[in-house]
């Protein structure tokens, strides 16, 4: 049975189940559900608690199978946690996930909580998935997504009590808090909490109302910008907010190695996937083949047919340019600056990936180089 992450509280009130599987990368919200659930398990008289992390393939899952089936002469009721951080579990895992599945069924003694990463479609059609899927409950978390994230902070802000002002100015406020934060929602949820302990709702309401100000000077400096969002928003064609994280990158001293690697792993990606097409691959395959699924895989799709194998083959040429720069060598007609080479990069890769299909066929436009 799968339900809806904001269903919780309505699922608990028709009572705990012995068996949940909770899968994604949003970990903030992966980890807010397993606290409820292990809250709700307490007040119910579940008094153990075991930890098992499954890490490589020569993991020992008879422990795990033993601790379902033992209690302490101290507890009537246990909790079970099974943490997949691979989401692979083998083939010894695939059997005894099967096996924890169908002995939940009549367990009442024993919580068990399976918790995995993000998972791709052939994964969650395995016999393993699928009888933790039909066993018990399974709860799928997905990413906020960009444009929902203003939405997401005011309703965080609304559960202490607090929110930003009417009109214009709150909605400024929530897009700058939005930009700040990148996407993560772990580093929003700390200055929400921030917030909270800066500006103390008081009885009288004093600090229910956050100004922008406010809310400027408690994030200013806490834009923990991601390398792997940066790759997110050049696969989508998103040029300005590009340049706003590679500025913040590299004000926050991150590496230039690391920033032109995720940039040119997924040019690297990209041609992979279009010489498999080529090869005649039909482009789900191709795409399953060289590890590219979730987010990216739809960015992919959207991007490989506006890209000629011209334009791939320019890419690819300076991507290789840009990693002798970053490495300290120099290259004609490129800045001699690091950063400013992996913003060039980055604005080529955008435009080809912002380039829209015209009458069906790949656009065969070059890529414009930026003005150094």
């Amino acid at each position: 049975m799968q339900i809806a992450p904001n269903q919780l509280n309505d699922h608990l009130k028709r009572g705990l189940k012995s068996l949940y599987t909770l899968h994604g990368d949003e970990s903030l919200l992966v980890q807010e559900f397993a606290d409820a659930l292990r809250l709700e398990a307490r007040r119910l008289g579940y008094t153990e608690r075991t930890v098992h992390t499954v890490s490589g393939a020569h993991f020992d899952w008879s422990e795990v199978l033993a601790s379902g089936g033992s209690l302490s002469l101290f507890a009537d009721k246990q909790i079970v946690e099974i943490r997949i951080p691979s989401g692979k579990p083998g083939k010894d895992g695939s059997v005894a996930l099967q096996q924890i599945a169908e002995r939940a069924r009549g367990d009442d003694s024993t919580l068990t909580l399976v918790m995995l990463p993000r998972l791709d479609s052939l994964t969650t059609k395995g016999a393993w998935f699928g009888a933790l899927d039909s066993f018990g409950v399974t709860v799928k978390f997905e990413p906020i997504a960009r444009a929902m994230l203003p939405q997401w902070i005011s309703q965080r802000l609304q559960l202490q009590g607090q929110r930003v002002a009417a009109g214009e100015e709150g909605q400024r406020t929530l897009q700058f808090f939005a930009d700040r934060v990148e996407g993560n929602l772990l580093a929003a949820h700390q200055e929400i909490q921030k917030l909270g302990l800066l500006h103390p709702v008081l009885p009288s309401g004093e600090g229910a109302v956050l100004s922008f100000e406010q809310v400027e000077n408690a994030v200013l400096n806490v834009a923990r910008y991601d390398v792997f969002k940066l790759a997110e928003a050049v696969l989508g064609g998103q040029s300005v907010r590009v340049a706003r994280m590679l500025d913040g990158l590299q004000a926050e001293g991150e590496s230039e190695v690391l920033v032109h690697w995720a940039i040119s792993e997924d040019i690297r990606g990209m041609k992979r996937v279009k010489d498999a097409i080529s090869a005649g691959r039909p482009m789900p395959m191709a795409l399953r083949e060289n590890r590219i699924w979730g987010v990216k895989e739809k960015l992919y799709e959207r991007a490989l047919p506006n890209i000629s194998d011209t334009a791939m083959g320019n890419l690819l040429n300076a991507a290789h340019k840009v990693d002798g720069i970053v490495k300290g060598l120099k290259q004609p007609d490129w800045p001699a600056s690091g950063w400013q080479s992996l913003q060039r990069l980055a604005a080529m890769v955008c435009e080809q990936c912002a380039s829209p299909v015209r009458g069906g066929a790949a656009s065969q436009r070059q890529p414009r180089l930026p003005s150094r």
